[in-house]
């Protein structure tokens, strides 16, 4: 008895009488022609004309996107169906049929629930109203009439929440599109942490140093700690630019294919921020480098500055760029102090850090290689990105 008092009962209820309301019309149209046809002296050739169109006409309605977003909408709201969104760009021909026959069952379930529910609500309402009138089998009936369509549109509701996955759930076509553009949103979004932490971690570490160094030689150089603190304000402002990108595409769950856009063309700024003896040494057509391709090298090259100044000291890093037979060549190279992760990680083979990994993806998703480790003495970063013959 339950179902006497479920308020989703009712809302099932609801959704299967607007289905009653949407067959009016092709019922008010069928039983109009049915009598012109069989009234005497009728144009039966120019009526059975018209109901054939009519018919074409109202066979429109069921095929339309517009009619199984809203369809999709209503079995949301009023029975509870479990449905993703609609993807326009995946709803072929089998995906329209099948919301063709939900619109067709929605009808046809909504018709029979709309005349049960205009036949047994009066009569309930007279026979508990004004019982005086009637017997008391009269009052039974009336109460059995109004139960009965309870329970008949909680089955019917049942049903059509039943069916709803079944005829306006995704395709398999649309089930792979919807996977790919979450795979796609997901990539995203890990690329999006790679350049935050890149960007940021590398303004931190810039700040950190410089400000060291301003301190120790402000007395004595006062011209040295303000080209110091004139870094840490371009560093700072460029990562705080890169961390507004970053939340901006995150809050509005768009992607942004080239955000933070740095390319290898801020080298020589990232070089002259970076707090450390840098000597840069570029080959080739660097501006011929397809855009994303430039910003993958950007970064391995950031990322590894970024280890450098944390643990080669003050020793000179350089960094040396190729581009030629359709491949970027990235390669960092730096002392390595005793006692730095660097040199343990070369004396143990221990496990590489998030800005290695985060490197590794990079160049992995561009068909390309990285190697890292100790040569030499030193600590040697070499990346080759592969991006076929420029154009």
């Amino acid at each position: 008895m339950s179902v006497l008092v479920r308020g989703s009962t009712y809302r099932r209820g609801v959704f299967l009488l607007l289905g009653g309301v949407l067959l009016l019309p092709y019922a008010l149209l069928a039983a109009a022609f049915a009598r012109a046809l069989t009234e005497p002296g009728a144009p039966r050739a120019t009526v059975a004309a018209l109901a054939v169109l009519a018919a074409a006409i109202g066979l429109v309605p069921p095929f339309l996107r517009g009619t199984r977003a809203l369809e999709i909408t209503a079995a949301r709201w009023l029975l509870g169906a479990d449905l993703p969104d609609p993807v326009p760009a995946a709803e072929g021909r089998e995906t329209r049929l099948r919301a063709a026959l939900w619109f067709v069952l929605h009808l046809a379930i909504g018709g029979a629930v709309a005349a049960a529910t205009v036949t047994a609500v009066p009569l309930a309402f007279v026979a508990l109203l004004e019982p005086g009138r009637g017997t008391l089998g009269l009052t039974a009936a009336g109460l059995l009439a109004l139960v009965g369509l309870v329970f008949a549109v909680a089955g019917l509701g049942a049903l059509a929440t039943t069916m709803a996955p079944v005829l306006l759930g995704p395709s398999p076509t649309a089930r792979i599109a919807a996977l790919e553009a979450q795979a796609v949103r997901l990539a995203e979004r890990n690329r999006l942490a790679r350049e935050l932490h890149d960007s940021v971690g590398h303004a931190l570490t810039v700040t950190t140093l410089q400000a060291a160094a301003a301190r120790q030689r402000l007395r004595e150089d006062p011209a040295f700690a303000e080209r110091a603190l004139g870094a840490i304000e371009d560093a700072g402002r460029s990562a705080l630019a890169d961390l507004d990108t970053v939340l901006a595409v995150l809050r509005d769950d768009t992607p942004a294919a080239l955000a933070p856009s740095r390319s290898l063309r801020d080298l020589p700024r990232l070089v002259e921020e970076a707090g450390i003896p840098v000597d840069l040494h570029t080959d080739g057509a660097l501006d011929d480098v397809p855009p994303h391709v430039s910003r993958e090298g950007y970064r391995i090259v950031q990322e590894s500055l970024t280890n450098a100044m944390r643990h080669a000291g003050r020793g000179t890093v350089t960094v040396r760029l190729r581009a030629d037979g359709g491949e970027l060549t990235v390669q960092v190279r730096n002392a390595v102090r005793g006692g730095t992760a660097q040199r343990r990680r070369a004396r143990d083979g221990g496990a590489p850090g998030r800005g290695l990994r985060g490197m590794a993806e990079r160049v992995t998703l561009l068909g390309g290689r990285l190697d890292a480790g100790p040569l030499d003495g030193a600590w040697l970063v070499s990346a080759r990105l592969p991006f076929g013959e420029a154009s």
